[in-house]
């Protein structure tokens, strides 16, 4: 038994300690795990302790509870057959063996389908040709901020004037920026349904919409605006604002090369050895 276990020990489970969490990845990584890796499984753990009850106990069907609440969150079954190893060989390093859960997730072999941006323009024109100026709204924000759809009740009146807003989720902070085009659309929106603070979006019974709810939504307006059905989800939208942030990246680096090599070249024809 490691030190400092017995005392974490509880009739129905084991209290998770992040000192203790640490120390358990510590000794993993000194077994030869890439640095990719410590930062991926320390992310499965902080995501775990922020999951627990307020007592911080990992009791019997508590990671089956965990697993799910990812993949309701949107991660894909590789993502979180990752975390579940980190927490796994954290059970194991305090001597709860029995806690683990060890039944893998099967990951598909075919790649998730990419929402290209002609289908996202069609998916606009139809919420629009609809009506639906909040689902329009919806899809924009995961395409142009790469939000999470669990951190959609930040999108609030306050954060939408100041452009830009922060989400702690499994344990890291990020930072969300709100284009100045889609900012305007927001407060517009807001003023529109009398929304003068907190959150924009919100169902008819006043709560927060869930993923289901979320993906539901979105897949039914592929399925009017011709665009295949697996690619109505925020995780495509948000994979299509990823794409555009490194395509837009990978431009300016260019246009930083060019420039730098211009310079150069003026100074060569000043000081080069022919000059």
């Amino acid at each position: 038994m490691q030190v400092g276990v017995a005392e974490n020990r509880k009739p129905d489970g084991v209290v998770m300690d992040m000192a203790e969490a640490e120390r358990s990845l510590m000794a993993w990584m000194a077994q030869g795990r890439s640095g990719e890796s410590q930062n991926i499984y320390r992310r499965g753990l902080r995501s775990l302790y922020n999951f627990l009850p307020e007592d911080k106990t990992i009791r019997r069907g508590t990671l089956e509870s965990w697993r799910d609440k990812m993949l309701e969150d949107g991660y894909s079954n590789s993502a979180v057959n990752g975390m579940l190893v980190a927490v796994n060989q954290f059970l194991e390093f305090v001597g709860h063996r029995e806690l683990r859960l060890t039944d893998r997730l099967k990951v598909a072999r075919n790649p998730q389908p990419e929402l290209t941006r002609g289908e996202y323009f069609r998916m606009l024109a139809t919420a629009k040709a609809q009506g639906n100026e909040k689902l329009y709204l919806i899809v924009k924000i995961f395409a142009c901020t790469g939000i999470y759809s669990q951190s959609l009740p930040m999108v609030t009146v306050e954060n939408v004037r100041k452009g830009r807003f922060w989400v702690t989720y499994l344990g890291d902070q990020t930072a969300f920026r709100i284009p100045p085009c889609l900012q305007q659309e927001l407060l517009s929106f807001a003023e529109s349904q009398g929304i003068t603070s907190g959150p924009l979006f919100l169902t008819k019974l006043g709560t927060t919409p869930s993923h289901t709810y979320i993906s539901h939504s979105i897949a039914n307006l592929c399925a009017a605006a011709k665009v295949p059905e697996e690619k109505g989800n925020p995780r495509c939208l948000r994979k299509l604002y990823f794409t555009m942030k490194a395509s837009v990246e990978s431009s300016f680096e260019l246009l930083v090369e060019q420039t730098m090599d211009r310079q150069l070249e003026q100074e060569q024809l000043t000081v080069g050895w022919d000059a």
